[in-house]
């Protein structure tokens, strides 16, 4: 899988530099603060349509369907070398929702051709160094994109994430994998086969707690991320670029947690994997109330530890578990799930900081996250079946 491996750092090298400087190149253009905050809502919308866009990955063969997604990826993102005046923001736009769209189809495509190439007893590898791959891009490609962006402008930047996505689109078409045609869907089907994905999470007493816990970790997490900048400023005393040194040494975490994911799974379940990702997570934001640089640092690559476990716990579940023929449908769903509760709390934590002081509302969050994840953990023990090969009920239709 290394030629997949290596699609995913160099799509992800463009994805990241394109999400960060989107937003900076519309305050640029505009000068509001509200248009820069919808170019990041423009590329989170297209998740909530997950199930929808996810049935598309199970009706066709996924790599062909990978490498077409970058293609045509790639022959979008030149437009934007005409987005140069405030009166063409809109174009932009545009094109950030279709960015989101294939990134979402992209990701369930992803997760089943995973699911029917690699042995079970790799998944849980795989899924990590993919992890890895995608935070080590969070390391360099920041730093590279505002580079560009001051000299050149965000047209540059277009044209540096449209040659990753060419250059993905041929590593992917290099994977020796063979796939079968999927069965021809039944006309007038669709809905029916859209909400399967949702039948079978709700249907397995293995994914659906796996998946509320994901929801729930990203409903704090998006919380813990709107109360950054006071606890830079409030806590730390440091000016708001701070924030960057932060999330840098986050993201340093997150690369190991990718790395120690395959050989954790091999030794627990995901379940537990999820559960101590959580535990690790919300202990971490509690000690980030704590007004001291050694503390704030230490809590950041914690986080950048905990929360991936909690991500990758999920995807892995989901590959095990669903049948073969609906695993595009199923991680749709659940990535719409898990993700959806993350852009909710970033608006209900930017109240909740306004309104409550991060050295009560940070410990609040520890004390709800250990809780959540004692509460599973204990759940986990009395069913007795945590590693169990748990598939749906076979009454739950597939779609």
């Amino acid at each position: 899988m290394r030629w997949y491996l290596t699609g995913v750092l160099v799509s992800g090298f463009g994805t990241t530099a394109m999400w960060l400087v989107s937003g900076i190149w519309v305050k640029s253009l505009t000068g509001s603060d509200s248009l820069a905050a919808l170019a990041a809502f423009a590329l989170w919308a297209p998740v909530l349509l997950g199930p929808l866009l996810g049935t598309l990955a199970d009706r066709v063969r996924r790599r062909p369907l990978l490498v077409a997604l970058d293609l045509a990826a790639a022959a979008v993102l030149p437009v934007l070398l005409w987005v140069d005046s405030a009166d063409r923001v809109w174009l932009l736009f545009a094109v950030l929702v279709l960015y989101g769209a294939q990134g979402a189809v992209h990701e369930a495509a992803e997760q089943a051709l995973v699911a029917t190439a690699a042995d079970a007893d790799r998944l849980g590898a795989l899924n990590g160094l993919r992890m890895t791959a995608n935070e080590s891009t969070k390391l360099i490609a920041p730093l590279v994109a505002a580079g560009l962006f001051a000299a050149y402008g965000g047209g540059t930047v277009a044209l540096l994430d449209a040659a990753s996505f060419a250059l993905a689109a041929g590593l992917f078409a290099l994977m020796p994998v063979r796939e079968e045609r999927p069965a021809r869907p039944v006309a007038g089907n669709g809905r029916r086969e859209t909400a399967g994905g949702a039948r079978l999470l709700r249907g397995s007493p293995v994914l659906r707690p796996l998946v509320a816990t994901g929801a729930f970790t990203m409903l704090l997490a998006g919380v813990n991320g709107a109360a950054v900048y006071a606890v830079v400023d409030r806590g730390l005393g440091h000016a708001p670029a701070y924030a960057g040194v932060l999330y840098a040494v986050q993201g340093a975490g997150s690369v190991l947690a990718g790395l120690l994911t395959g050989p954790l799974l091999r030794r627990m379940s995901e379940r537990t994997l999820a559960v101590s990702g959580l535990a690790l997570f919300s202990v971490a934001v509690g000690v980030r109330a704590l007004p001291y640089e050694a503390t704030a640092l230490a809590a950041s690559a914690v986080i950048g530890l905990g929360l991936p476990w909690v991500l990758v716990a999920v995807a892995t579940a989901v590959q095990r578990v669903a049948p073969a023929a609906a695993v595009g449908r199923v991680a749709a769903t659940a990535h719409t799930l898990v993700m959806a509760p993350n852009a909710l709390a970033l608006a209900l934590g930017a109240g909740l900081v306004a309104l409550v002081d991060v050295r009560v509302l940070l410990p609040l969050l520890a004390l709800a996250g250990t809780g959540w994840a004692a509460v599973v953990a204990v759940r986990g023990r009395r069913r007795g079946r945590d590693r169990e090969a748990d598939l749906p009920d076979p009454s739950v239709p597939v779609g």
